[in-house]
């Protein structure tokens, strides 16, 4: 279907001729000082004769501009567009323990979380992203954003202790919350679409807010928390000294998703980190309620073509009428 998106530029159609007008009633019926060599040196008059060809040459010109001023437009046919609405913030764990290298491959935890989350990040198309990085502070390194681009770009920047060499679980749930307040309260959504999916490999040894007591807040406010242990299962070793990742307090992060209804999962490797994250889509499903987009195809380029086309016939009439 054919559209203008500006039509109101119209109104300077008869710019030239209101221009012509005033020009013919400002010019002086007579002169104060007669020079008889004036005529000679004087350049055209706007109230020049033109010929008839490059005077409509030039009102046919000056309508194809005003024309692609009004941006011509075809419309397509109305396209759905699947979004969702859910927010869903990241809190990844960069403290000093997650530069092990335990996981299958010689990478660390933290190089593994960054490469199946991005992908996990990749996947929410329609919904509103957040990161969040914690070591004994927690830092919201993206607010809730639908430039999901952008996110894993910054998760794939974040470098482990940058945000200090401890882990502050409790503060990095407060700062999720804080944030999901902040969205709420600028019209952004409801807090029972929100979901935080907190990813560490130690215990809470750090921070001022206590997990529990930040997981109840997340109940009270709507929250849900899916925490998800990272690191090779602990082991003993033949001298009896255990392999893996003892510092994981499971209990505590069993805790945490059971009070805001959430779930835990363990993570071993890439396979199962991955495995977690389809499992975290299953529960929170990226497909929901369809907004409508209707394409547009920018036409205003032809009467601006055509309308330079146009110019070059009607400035050679001109130069030879000088």
């Amino acid at each position: 279907m054919f559209h203008l998106a500006w039509p109101w530029m119209a109104v300077l159609l008869p710019l030239p001729w209101i221009l012509h007008r005033m020009s013919r009633a400002a010019a002086p019926n007579g002169s104060a000082l007669y020079l008889p060599f004036a005529a000679s040196v004087a350049a055209p008059s706007a109230t020049a004769t033109l010929p008839r060809g490059a005077l409509a040459l030039l009102a046919a010109t000056w309508a194809l501009l005003v024309l692609a001023a009004m941006r011509p437009q075809w419309l397509g046919q109305p396209l759905p567009l699947p979004i969702t609405g859910r927010q869903v913030m990241l809190a990844i764990d960069c403290s000093g323990s997650m530069a092990s290298q335990d996981m299958a491959g010689g990478e660390s935890r933290l190089q593994v979380v960054q490469e199946v989350a991005g992908h996990f990040i990749d996947q929410r198309r329609g919904d509103q992203i957040g990161l969040i990085l914690f070591g004994s502070r927690p830092y919201l390194q993206a607010p809730l954003t639908t430039d999901i681009r952008t996110v894993h770009q910054f998760l794939d920047e974040a470098v482990v202790g940058v945000a200090g060499p401890q882990t502050a679980i409790g503060d990095a749930i407060g700062l999720a919350i804080k944030e999901l307040r902040r969205r709420q309260s600028a019209g952004g959504g409801s807090m029972r679409q929100s979901v935080l999916i907190l990813l560490t490999d130690g215990g809470n040894d750090a921070g001022v807010m206590p997990p529990i007591e930040a997981a109840r807040l997340a109940k009270q406010t709507g929250l849900r928390i899916f925490t998800i242990g990272v690191g090779a299962a602990a082991q003993q070793s033949l001298f009896g000294f255990p392999v893996g990742n003892s510092d994981l307090d499971v209990d505590l992060l069993q805790k945490i998703a059971s009070i805001t209804g959430g779930e835990f999962f363990r993570a071993t490797d890439a396979a199962a980190l991955s495995e977690v994250y389809q499992r975290i889509d299953e529960l929170e499903p990226a497909a929901g309620n369809k907004r409508w987009l209707r394409p547009a195809a920018e036409w205003f380029t032809w009467p601006l073509a055509l309308a330079l086309l146009l110019s070059l016939p009607a400035a050679w009439l001109m130069a030879e009428q000088l």
